[in-house]
């Protein structure tokens, strides 16, 4: 039911017996948004002794909320109890609900069942196994167990993303048929939280290299244009086509997107339902009676529940290609509850906080290229360090960000953060970009402690030993700065004198090294020229003869 009643004038109606069939609550809510298995309960039902070595058949609803899961989920009930009850064959082709309508029951029986109600605020929470496991056989004689779960719906105002992606994969992942329960028509939004959903129980599933879930049923209820596409399964499919199809002038993103949910199911199929009524609608004491309701849904009800729940329409739930026992499927609901509530899958955002977080990113990067652009640019790194960070910050504060200041504050503490790194970087860049400049330093004090130790001989042989010896203090300086320096470089520690000692080295070398240098390089270069001319004169003679004719 998509239209609301006010809570406040709602009464629900007359429960089952507690001690007789009911909704099982298998997976409450915690606290702290939270969802705790209750493994005593699930197990009294799967492993009773008729139930536990049959396989099983999962039926689930699944959808957002005050949409008439539950209401819907009695009717369910109705059609089981009729088809699959105490004294009923339940054998696959036999009567009793392939097409009938006796199966509803009265016009006048309250609708029992799952809790459900009218109004505007939820209802169900967490999810709920009907506590009667139905039976049938097959066509080929296996024998099944058949279980119905109801689940909580999605984005009431309790629940975050997480919780909803964790009912909704949840669901999808137990169920052999996934009914998604939606409102007057498939919009682009469902098929976006579709994606979200799945994609988290994907995530949770090892990846067998097979289709992870089984069949998706899209319920399109109060479907209001069945002139458009008529009301059930054929009118269904025509939508479905519509909303599904993928083709070239569609933007990537909705190509993607519909391969995704393609991808995801080995069986997808849609239902139009027409709206129940107003008397449905807008009356406080309604309890479901069939006098109530319109003829058109309850025709609709009857198209419906044979094509889910005829014997030769199960669906038996497999896991990796194989059949799934009641008892195999405890230990799944514990395995996929203790996936969820671990660590392991990231969190779902909404898209607010999805689009603030590519917004601020985007902001962050462009921080980073300012910054990157001006270190660049700098001749002194240290100082031009101070300056282009402060650059890049404002560039970060003066974006337009959504999410507000508290929320962008972490991204600019973690840019601060990498325009350290990134300096960390630029510097260990720009000391090894030059090989030679990187080995300029040890190269100017080694020479000059060689070229002290020559002059402390020479000066020492002329008997000038005061010279030699304030030559051999120079020396030891030289070689006593060149293994400062080399622990400098080390272990990073006082990079401020490190940096002075390269400078002082820089300077021996332009001031006093290099000039040698090029002038001893010259001066050979004129001996090597003036030798060569001597060779090419010295062969001949005067008179032009060569020597020895």
């Amino acid at each position: 039911m998509s239209c609301v009643v006010p809570s406040a004038v709602t009464e629900r109606p007359v429960p089952a017996s507690r001690t007789g069939p009911r909704g099982v609550q298998v997976v409450n809510t915690g606290p702290d948004h939270t969802f705790i298995l209750d493994e005593d309960a699930l197990a009294e039902l799967l492993l009773k002794e008729d139930v536990r070595d049959r396989s099983v058949v999962v039926v689930s609803v699944a959808g957002a909320f005050r949409k008439g899961k539950s209401f819907l989920l009695d009717f369910f009930l109705r059609y089981m109890n009729h088809k699959y009850g105490a004294g009923v064959a339940g054998v696959a082709g036999g009567g009793g609900g392939g097409g009938g309508g006796d199966w509803l029951g009265s016009e006048d029986e309250p609708l029992e069942g799952f809790s459900w109600r009218g109004g505007s605020e939820r209802d169900t929470t967490g999810i709920l196994m009907w506590s009667e496991v139905f039976k049938a056989t097959l066509d080929s004689g296996e024998k099944v167990a058949i279980i119905l779960l109801d689940t909580q719906g999605a984005f009431d105002s309790e629940s975050t993303v997480r919780d909803c992606a964790t009912v909704f994969a949840l669901s999808t992942m137990l169920s052999s048929v996934q009914i998604y329960n939606l409102s007057q028509n498939i919009q682009e939004d469902d098929l976006q939280h579709l994606q979200l959903f799945t994609e988290y129980g994907r995530l949770a599933l090892e990846d067998s290299g097979r289709t992870p879930f089984q069949r998706l049923q899209f319920l399109v209820r109060d479907w209001s244009f069945p002139y458009e596409a008529p009301y059930g399964a054929e009118g269904g499919q025509t939508i479905l086509q519509r909303r599904l199809k993928v083709s070239d002038k569609q933007h990537p993103e909705l190509q993607s997107l519909r391969k995704h949910i393609a991808a995801c199911f080995s069986e997808i199929a849609c239902f139009l339902m027409p709206h129940p009524g107003l008397r449905v609608a807008t009356n406080p004491r309604f309890d479901g009676r069939l006098s109530d309701i319109e003829g058109e849904f309850k025709r609709s009800l009857q198209q419906l529940l044979p094509m889910l729940l005829a014997p030769q329409n199960l669906v038996p739930k497999l896991i990796n290609g194989q059949q799934v026992k009641a008892k195999d499927l405890l230990q799944y609901f514990k395995s996929y509850m203790n996936i969820y509530k671990g660590n392991e899958l990231p969190e779902p955002k909404s898209m607010l906080v999805a689009t603030a977080e590519a917004n601020n990113l985007t902001a962050v990067a462009e921080a980073k290229d300012v910054y990157t652009t001006l270190m660049e640019e700098g001749q002194l790194l240290e100082a031009e360090h101070g300056r282009a960070r402060d650059k890049a910050l404002h560039a970060f504060h003066a974006k337009r960000k959504m999410g507000g200041e508290e929320f962008s504050q972490g991204y600019c503490d973690q840019l601060s953060q990498d325009l350290e790194e990134q300096f960390l970087q630029f510097a260990a860049h720009n000391e090894s970009k030059n090989i030679f400049k990187a080995a300029r330093t040890p190269s100017v004090f080694f020479a000059l402690a060689l070229a002290l130790y020559v002059l402390s001989g020479v000066l020492g042989l002329l008997a000038l030993y005061p010279l030699a010896n304030l030559a051999n203090l120079c020396m030891g300086l030289a070689l006593l700065t060149l293994v400062l320096w080399a622990y400098i470089r080390y272990s990073g520690e006082m990079r401020e004198l490190g940096v002075t000692i390269d400078e002082v080295a820089n300077s021996l070398w332009d001031n006093v090294m290099k000039p040698v240098y090029q002038s001893c390089i010259e001066k050979g270069m004129e001996h090597a020229a003036h030798a060569a001319a001597e060779r090419m004169v010295a062969p001949t003679r005067p008179n032009g003869k060569m020597k020895g004719l």
